[in-house]
């Protein structure tokens, strides 16, 4: 059977080693940390336990039917836990749970945003036929312009709605903006202000209000672990401390590794998970790529980066296990971010406390902060060395008042930083974008760097940076798409997609619903 040769242990390669060393191939793993799961990894803090990245799973149906697909069921590897609430978003004077209770979602909405009765339902059952038509072609390979001729992919073309931005397309359903903004605020993490993604975006909440917000006990770190386990009970090899320095090639083949000891391996297949626009310019050989090169590839539209406080503190905290803090100018917030590449003095800004859900991950009667602020990547030219200090401070300083905690510090006994610099220098991130290339149209579908790499054969891609895109869930999509790339190459059976799963959606006749005053919370 061919000789598989996967760079990186990120899930997407973790997920694409499991589905091909199921089907046989000898499948090794080159991963350069000392740990496997890339951004999905643990950092450890003395008694302090954190995700480094993704700190939830949605989409539950994608990472069950990828083990699925080799024999296994993903909960004799992990403890699932259902969030409820999903998450809590705080802006300058109301707050409002986001929760898979229909019934209490529109509750708040017709207290804390009144004028929007039977927008919640028409939202729900509207972008539930949206995501049916639009999942096939996230599902389905994206390696030559025909395929954009495909019947599935010509019907989605009108929910892509590339005429409205993600804002026009909630407006069409809630007339305030913030509460627009409560079903908007991921299109930040695509590298796009909600002001100009695509309305296509707006299936993002949809999903989690349908499918659930999930919490893995241990941290979603466990979800790499579980996999990396798969991978070797079905034969295949994960080496760490072996990175690769360079891509072995005969012209435009790829014929294997050079890994960074000096060691030369043959490949059949080579599957690229490090991150894309470092992979093209560190492991590719000048000269060798026309369309990404190192000055195509700078011009190319990023996703924003993030500046991570990991708090480990002696105290416990009357906070939800997800929090979303709004700039009160969330507008402004988002255009530093991603267009005038400027640093805020009012960010919006994400905490974790875990400890609410996961007794492991901090000794009793303590608590694990993770604190994420989104902020321009490092085509900015912000000087991290000079201006970490400070904004961690601000950071603080507003983390303490909102929690009405005046002497913080002193609860503090561990402490990590992570700045767009070391997202890059230290963990191998272009530019320090941490959610990979954006999402435009112009970089999307067979625009995006395809599974099947165009630019050198066998060769693979698989993770964010590639079609479908970023976000864990389609992450492990993107491994089926490669590794079902890889079986009908070879004419081998291909791994089955399921169809999306059904959604008993909440309906109430408008009759029934009934207008209640605002009860505008303040003081939070």
């Amino acid at each position: 059977m061919k000789k598989i040769a996967v760079v990186g242990a990120g899930p997407g390669g973790l997920a694409v080693a499991m589905l091909l060393a199921h089907k046989g191939y000898e499948v090794t793993v080159y991963e350069k940390q000392a740990y496997v799961g890339g951004r999905t990894s643990e950092i450890k803090l003395g008694e302090y336990k954190f995700d480094m990245g993704p700190t939830f799973l949605n989409m539950l149906y994608i990472a069950e039917e990828i083990f699925e697909l080799t024999g296994r069921d993903i909960h004799d590897y992990v403890d699932l836990i259902d969030l409820n609430p999903m998450y809590q978003l705080i802006y300058h004077n109301k707050k409002i749970n986001m929760t898979r209770d229909a019934d209490e979602m529109i509750r708040q909405i017709d207290e804390l945003f009144p004028g929007n009765v039977g927008s919640y339902e028409r939202y729900m059952e509207q972008t539930q036929k949206k995501l049916e038509v639009l999942a096939p072609v996230l599902q389905a390979p994206m390696n030559k312009l025909t395929d954009l001729f495909n019947p599935k992919v010509m019907k989605a073309f009108k929910e892509l709605e590339v005429g409205n931005s993600l804002v026009d397309t909630l407006s069409k359903f809630y007339n305030e903006e913030e509460l627009q903004l409560a079903f908007t605020f991921q299109a930040k993490y695509l590298g796009m202000s909600p002001w100009e993604s695509p309305g296509a975006f707006s299936i993002l909440s949809y999903i989690e209000h349908a499918y659930g917000v999930y919490h893995i006990k241990g941290g979603i770190n466990k979800l790499t672990e579980a996999m990396a386990k798969v991978v070797l009970e079905s034969g295949g090899k994960i080496l760490l401390n072996n990175g690769v320095k360079k891509l072995r090639t005969t012209g435009k083949k790829v014929t294997g590794l050079l890994l960074e000891d000096g060691q030369e391996i043959e490949a059949d297949e080579v599957i690229i998970n490090g991150d894309f626009a470092h992979a093209m310019t560190n492991l590719v050989e000048p000269g060798l790529l026309k369309k990404y090169t190192q000055e195509k590839l700078e011009k190319k539209q990023y996703s924003c980066s993030t500046f991570m406080l990991y708090l480990g503190v002696n105290k416990r905290f009357d906070l939800p296990h997800h929090t979303i803090w709004f700039a009160k100018d969330y507008r402004k917030n988002v255009e530093e971010i991603t267009k005038t590449k400027l640093m805020s003095e009012d960010p919006s800004i994400y905490i974790q406390n875990a400890v609410v859900t996961d007794e492991t991950v901090a000794p009793k009667g303590k608590s694990t902060l993770y604190i994420l602020v989104p902020v321009p990547n490092n085509m900015s030219g912000i000087d991290w060395s000079e201006k970490a200090g400070p904004f961690r401070d601000m950071i603080l300083n507003m983390v303490a008042d909102k929690l009405g905690v005046k002497d913080m510090w002193e609860y503090i006994e561990e402490e990590r930083m992570i700045t767009p610099a070391d997202w890059e220098r230290d963990i191998h991130v272009y530019k320090g974008a941490t959610f990979n290339l954006g999402h435009q149209l112009s970089q999307m579908l067979v625009f995006r760097p395809r599974n099947k790499f165009e630019e050198l054969d066998h060769c693979w891609l698989v993770g964010g940076g590639t079609h479908p895109g970023s976000g864990l869930p389609i992450i492990l999509e993107s491994a089926r798409i490669t590794a079902n790339g890889i079986l009908q190459q070879d004419k081998q059976t291909l791994l089955p997609v399921k169809p999306l799963p059904k959604v008993e959606l909440y309906r109430k006749k408008q009759s029934q619903l009934k207008h209640q005053p605002a009860a505008i919370q303040t003081n939070v």
